[in-house]
């Protein structure tokens, strides 16, 4: 926990202000691990171990700095249609972690209890009046201020845990080098490989969101390729002192949209945060008493204002039958296949098929708006 925190920040530094002008967007981006990996990480650590797991990220890693070396020779194969489709149904996906999250999270003892979700909506109604019926700083932090309301709420009905904080010792610790051995198991590095191939997909579609929702333009091939760029490098050099895959958070793209604040500075002292977090026990302990049911309530428009961008941008130009037809079949293929456990895991059926597809609903509906609209006819 303490290596992912220290290399989200540091991969979002890296993101917000790029080395050498290249390895990096220069983008109001927020790093982070992602949940992306969880299905095939798990596959990986429950068959070879952990250390395998490090050795299949490196190798991840490179294939992320490969594909963003090609990235606009890539990039011709996303137009606004195939693009909006990846960023809607990333939207579509975050819809279940929201509503996890409002109902007190994966684990909570009164999952789907009353008290989590009166917590969860009252957050939910605070972010909504500040958000469309105030101005200025309480309109800009809306969120911010929806989840001071929902965390003060749960102190005062005790749903606030302070034993995590009690047992912290040390006031500084740092990473450690080589923590895990790391191993190299072809069988998981090919199908962590295929995981960061389709990631870097997805960081094109959240590089988008950003500028389209943010800055109202697209993204240049150079910050393409320096967002992903940032990708490999931080999993490969994270590998080595036990941090997981770390990728653009989806989440923090739906907060640019609906406030517009762009600024880098404001991105850094978030990073900043992290960092500290990361070198100090005591405050990352103190940031996970925020109940779960809290953070579902105040993300949960976020969540939405995703999908919308996705939205907005295939119908740009209007809605015709073309755009219908290669929308709404990617969609319905991937949330379809994701919703369904063990469609894709029947006789014939490789293991891993249902591991690198069966886990995202963003990978399949990727690739089958890339296919629609690379062979359906043009329209007139």
């Amino acid at each position: 926990i303490q290596a992912a925190l220290i290399f989200t920040a540091l991969a979002t530094f890296l993101q917000l202000f790029p080395l050498f002008h290249k390895v990096g967007a220069a983008l109001p981006v927020i790093m982070g691990t992602s949940f992306a990996y969880v299905p095939t990480l798990t596959a990986i650590g429950g068959e070879f171990g952990i250390g395998a797991i490090m050795g299949a990220q490196i190798i991840g890693g490179i294939v992320a700095i490969v594909f963003a070396i090609f990235v606009k020779q890539i990039r011709k194969l996303f137009p606004d249609i195939v693009t909006g489709t990846v960023i809607f149904t990333i939207g579509l996906s975050l819809y279940p972690t929201a509503i996890r999250y409002m109902a007190g999270g994966s684990g909570h003892p009164e999952f789907g209890g009353l008290k989590n979700w009166f917590i969860a909506l009252l957050t939910f109604a605070v972010v909504l009046f500040l958000n469309n019926f105030t101005k200025g700083v309480l309109k800009l932090g809306s969120l911010f201020f929806g989840i001071i309301v929902g965390y003060v709420v749960s102190l005062f009905m005790g749903m606030v845990d302070f034993t995590n904080v009690m047992n912290t010792t040390s006031i500084i610790e740092f990473p450690q080098l080589m923590h895990f051995k790391i191993e190299f198991a072809p069988a998981a590095c090919a199908s962590l490989a295929i995981v960061y191939a389709v990631n870097a997909v997805q960081t094109i579609g959240d590089l988008t969101s950003t500028t389209v929702g943010g800055m109202d333009r697209v993204p240049t091939d150079n910050e393409l390729q320096g967002g992903i760029l940032v990708q490999g490098v931080a999993s490969i050099v994270g590998a080595f002192f036990g941090a997981l895959p770390t990728a653009s958070y989806s989440q923090n793209v739906g907060i640019v949209t609906m406030n517009k604040v762009v600024n880098r500075v404001i991105f850094a002292v978030s990073a900043a945060v992290l960092l500290i977090a990361g070198l100090i026990p005591g405050l990352s302990a103190a940031l996970t008493t925020i109940p779960q049911c809290v953070i579902g309530g105040a993300t949960l428009s976020v969540f939405a204002q995703i999908a919308m961008t996705g939205v907005r941008l295939f119908t740009k130009d209007g809605m015709t039958a073309r755009k219908t037809t290669v929308v709404g079949m990617s969609v319905a293929l991937g949330v379809g296949i994701t919703q369904v456990s063990g469609c894709l895991q029947g006789p014939g059926i490789p293991a891993w098929t249902n591991t690198v597809f069966g886990s995202s609903s963003v990978v399949v509906a990727t690739i089958m708006a890339i296919i629609l609209n690379l062979t359906l006819p043009p329209e007139e």
